[in-house]
């Protein structure tokens, strides 16, 4: 398919066309996705509920795009939805991500001014397994999206898939949380996943949900660093 193809399947003048809004999202997960295809979250929502990039759309109740502040400073990206976040259509929304607001409440940071959170993959995987390589690849152009609208200083990765799946670092998440990387010009964080610190309870020195605690006011020392450098 030539670029001219591939770029007249997000003509805007066919954007208020229900009948051919199927036609405007590649089915297949080797055509890309632009940059600046969607104009707000709302558009990229609507196409993520009708999406079948990868098989994970076959069997989903809701496509899980994001919530929070749409001009939050600060991103957390999670792996996938699981089955609360399936039914409702809001990521983190289980005792994971009721742990996630206790986090981020304890430096005084919250999805109404300062988060907006999003996932690797829309939909949930089967199981909840982890995501593969071709569903994380078929899914991430939505993601990039959604950083470009968002346009966050800090993004927090819970997790090494989401690690992975962002930016391709394979490396363990016991290895790289809480060390600074930067990504395409951002300042990224790799953390625990909240589901990690649920399944290790302890808050003894050099446990996860210490390690966490370090992590989070580190995070929000350098938002402030980054507030005051305005």
């Amino acid at each position: 398919m030539s670029s001219e193809n591939q770029l007249s399947l997000f003509d805007e003048s066919t954007f208020n066309q229900p009948d051919n809004q199927q036609n405007l999202i590649p089915t297949s997960a080797k055509i890309p996705i632009p940059s600046g295809t969607y104009a707000n979250m709302t558009e990229l929502a609507e196409h993520c509920n009708q999406c079948h990039r990868c098989g994970l759309g076959d069997n989903r109740t809701h496509a899980v795009v994001g919530r929070g502040n749409l001009k939050a400073p600060i991103m957390v990206v999670g792996e996938a939805p699981g089955q609360n976040e399936d039914e409702t259509g809001l990521p983190f929304v289980g005792k994971s991500g009721q742990l996630l607001e206790k986090i981020l409440a304890s430096v005084n940071l919250n999805t109404e001014h300062d988060v907006y959170i999003a996932n690797i993959n829309k939909c949930r995987p089967p199981d909840n397994r982890v995501p593969t390589t071709d569903e994380m690849a078929a899914c991430l152009p939505y993601l990039l999206e959604q950083i470009r609208l968002v346009d966050p200083k800090i993004i927090l990765l819970t997790g090494a898939t989401a690690v992975k799946g962002l930016t391709g670092d394979k490396r363990g998440i016991t290895k790289i949380r809480g060390q600074w990387l930067e990504w395409q010009g951002r300042l990224c964080m790799p953390i625990f996943h909240p589901s990690y610190l649920l399944r290790n309870p302890s808050r003894e020195s050099g446990s996860p949900k210490w390690l966490m605690w370090q992590d989070i006011q580190a995070v929000r020392a350098k938002y402030d660093e980054i507030q005051n450098s305005r």
